[in-house]
């Protein structure tokens, strides 16, 4: 009768284990849990309506193309840095401490000042934490892909 007990028991932890990982990107040594937004779908929903974030968590958009892009934070209610990545993953722009925006298609854009095929949101601070500069290289980890 235990045999069955601790089989179900060992399944459970091992369940829970693996919903814990999942896809996650490394940025000047730090993790991150991400969620993937790779369809023009997920891109437009991106983080909006969500009222917080967990610690090192964020949502890493990928793009068909490198081309220079431009985020907003409507109906987004929690601040962002917003950081944009090359083909290569280096990065080449950033928005520090973007604020929350209520004003629906009055929120201003925040553009990348190169071109950038992927984007990383994170908690608004953590540019600044990482004291991420210009070059700065996104590693990917298993279940994020290229496309």
């Amino acid at each position: 009768m235990r045999l069955p007990i601790l089989l179900t028991a060992s399944l459970l932890l091992l369940a829970g284990c693996a919903s814990a990982k999942g896809p996650w990107v490394e940025l000047n040594g730090t993790r991150y849990s991400v969620e993937i937004a790779d369809d023009d779908a997920e891109r437009a929903r991106g983080l909006m309506f969500r009222d917080s974030l967990e610690k090192n968590h964020g949502m890493l958009f990928i793009h068909d193309v490198e081309a220079p892009q431009a985020y907003w934070m409507k109906n987004t209610h929690i601040p962002l840095d917003i950081l944009y990545f090359d083909d290569a993953r280096r990065l080449v722009s950033q928005q520090r401490d973007v604020p929350p925006c209520s004003l629906g298609d009055g929120c201003p854009p925040y553009p990348s000042t190169a071109p950038a095929r992927y984007v990383l949101e994170l908690n608004a601070g953590e540019a600044a934490r990482l004291e991420l500069e210009t070059g700065a290289e996104l590693r990917f980890g298993p279940g994020v892909t290229q496309r």
